[in-house]
């Protein structure tokens, strides 16, 4: 494969330890943010010492990996701590569907990163942006929301056909999406959103890439040395105020066991000619947010080579949680029914350093933030027992933690 976009200068990129800063989120200077945080640790960034639009199509991982591995071995490295995020590191955010061309990876100039009692600062030239406050995060006001392009009414019809295409045998299972409009009287900053999502939803990864800022709880997969991981979730409800008989009640749920079952299966089946000792459980999980219950399975595996992690996120996306199985039929069915660009929302999100290592996840709970314009998205699994209304609440209570995110 030949890459159709030239490679910045040779990057000159310098590693130091740190004293492990409280707060990362709190370091960011400026609202252009890139962030991948949980319980406190992680790596934030800002600045671009590179940055590619990552073309289109079936093989957008592969050009993104080699794109990379030239840019990352042409650089002049000093990094004496040599763990998972130090030296050069991308933020990435890939498009849902390949034929979309939103897929962006970018190289911070400075990064500041935290991880099992290791901190780390890195710069990339001799004018680094300096690690200073330069303006104070506000919060957004006068909010205005609005439709989006799918409407409710719209998205109820889109779940009606949806299933009756299911029942007919079309397919076992699509995940339809919708939007929602804010609109704040200037310029959002999203470190107020990082820092309202990272309070509020601290066991989920906190995102900020490019403009799409959110707090997913699905790993897509964490490559650690030869070491991945995976969670897979499928199964949603909403967290009442008994959570022990909200989970009770959606692990005996015949439909989100079913749709849960599609998603393990199938990244089982991506994952196992990648990997050595795959191990999942035979059971799903019970994974509890503030506001959601999911049906969740952890699976760990040992990579049989040394493949970058980019290499396992193209093997992964797209999972049934987010488009649905079979693959081909569910994309075709997304095009036809939600009939919108959903952009990177459902999209791989995440960092690669230059040794491949790298976590990344599903952009869910998230927001594409355009100057003072946010566009929200929430989605969820239709299989052939879904009801419409059902499927609009869900999507309603997964709105609710990028709502919070901007009003507070």
């Amino acid at each position: 494969m030949t890459l159709a976009v030239g490679l910045p200068e040779r990057l000159a990129v310098r590693t130091v330890p740190v004293r492990a800063p409280e707060d990362l989120l709190a370091r960011l200077p400026h609202s252009t943010a890139l962030a991948w945080v949980r319980h406190g640790e992680g790596i934030v960034g800002w600045g671009e010492a590179a940055r590619v639009a990552v073309p289109p199509g079936e093989d957008r991982f592969t050009w993104a990996r080699q794109w990379l591995a030239a840019l990352f071995d042409a650089a002049t490295v000093e990094d004496p701590l040599q763990v998972p995020g130090s030296g050069p590191v991308a933020f990435g955010s890939f498009s849902f569907d390949p034929r979309s061309g939103d897929s962006v990876l970018i190289v911070p100039r400075t990064v500041l990163g935290r991880r099992d009692g290791h901190a780390w600062y890195t710069t990339i030239g001799e004018h680094a942006d300096p690690l200073t406050l330069l303006r104070p995060p506000a919060p957004p006001t006068g909010i205005r929301w609005a439709d989006g392009e799918v409407t409710a009414p719209r998205h109820m019809r889109a779940v009606a056909a949806a299933v009756e295409r299911i029942r007919a045998g079309d397919l076992s299972k699509v995940v339809l999406a919708r939007d929602l409009l804010a609109v704040a009287d200037e310029p959002i900053d999203s470190r107020i959103l990082l820092r309202r999502l990272a309070d509020r939803f601290p066991s989920c990864y906190t995102f900020a890439c490019a403009g799409l800022v959110g707090a997913t709880p699905e790993l897509l997969v964490r490559r650690m040395g030869g070491q991945v991981e995976s969670l897979v979730l499928a199964g949603t409800i909403a967290r009442g105020s008994d959570g022990d008989s909200s989970a009770a009640t959606l692990f005996a749920s015949a439909k989100d066991r079913e749709e849960h079952s599609y998603a393990a299966d199938m990244v089982r089946a991506a994952l196992a000619p990648l990997c050595r000792d795959l191990t999942m459980p035979t059971e799903p999980e019970i994974l509890r947010l503030s506001n959601l219950i999911h049906l969740a399975t952890p699976v760990r595996g040992r990579l049989d080579e040394e493949r970058s992690v980019l290499d396992v996120v193209g093997a992964l996306h797209p999972t049934p949680a987010v488009g649905g199985t079979p693959t081909d039929p569910a994309l075709a069915l997304i095009r036809e029914l939600e009939a919108m660009d959903r952009g990177r929302y459902a999209g791989p999100v995440g960092w690669i350093d230059a040794r491949g290592d790298g976590e990344w996840g599903i952009a869910l709970r998230c927001a594409q933030i355009e100057g003072p314009r946010a566009r929200l998205y929430a989605g969820g699994g239709i299989v052939a027992g879904s009801d419409p209304a059902a499927e609009l609440a869900e999507t309603q209570t997964k709105l609710r933690a990028m709502q919070y995110a901007i009003e507070g």
